[in-house]
């Protein structure tokens, strides 16, 4: 199954990446027609900017639904393949795009004021500084009227709990209702990732603040 408005977009958005001075690690996109759905992940190597954060995930999710109703809305998108079907989708859903941030921090702190024997964050310390990072990314993103949380993963031995895996995720939704053509919808798709990148360049920031206020 192909998605030309979402694959446009895929388009757009690797052309602005490469425009910018980014490592990226991964860039790729995934169909799953089973579930008439299609995305794109990409993923940011963060070791060169931060001490305590190892990569920045972005993840944009679409489906067949939001196609077609995009495809219908958007001019000259006549011989798009979704409205060329006999049994053409029908659905009153919003064309919006749902785009998944995650902050991959070091599990492997570099700073020995915060980690374990093992190297490893131990979790009851850990605990103090994801709190003070949830206040303020909360403050930070209040405005947009998002989900955000963590993802933890923990291991035991005789001498406590730590954690292998330490993510911070946000959850964004973008309405495309009011687009009229496909430049409407790259030029709009430009400026919101333009616009989370510079949050996420300030989620890094405090991140990095917060644990060094924490290892001093």
């Amino acid at each position: 199954m192909t998605y030309p408005i979402f694959n446009s977009v895929v388009n757009r958005i690797e052309s602005d990446l490469n425009k910018r001075d980014f490592t990226i690690n991964t860039f790729r996109t995934w169909n799953e027609d089973r579930i008439n759905a299609t995305g794109l992940e990409i993923e940011f190597d963060l070791k060169p900017k931060s001490d305590f954060l190892k990569a920045l995930s972005i993840n944009f999710d679409w489906d067949r639904f939001r196609e077609t109703v995009l495809a219908k809305q958007l001019q000259g998108m006549e011989e798009h393949p979704f409205l060329q079907e006999d049994k053409m989708v029908s659905t009153s859903i919003s064309p919006a795009i749902d785009i998944e941030i995650t902050w991959l921090f070091d599990e492997k702190t570099p700073n020995p004021t915060l980690a374990a024997q093992n190297g490893h964050h131990r979790l009851e310390d850990a605990s103090q500084w994801m709190e003070q990072i949830s206040k303020e990314v909360n403050e930070l993103l209040a405005d947009d009227d998002i989900i955000t949380r963590w993802h933890i993963e923990v291991e035991g031995s005789e001498s406590g709990k730590y954690l292998s895996a330490v993510n911070l995720i946000s959850y964004f939704q973008y309405t495309l209702e009011d687009m009229n053509s496909l430049n409407d919808v790259h030029d709009f798709v430009s400026r919101s990732l333009q616009e989370l990148l510079v949050k996420a360049n300030r989620v890094l920031r405090i991140a990095d603040q917060t644990l060094e206020s924490q290892a001093a």
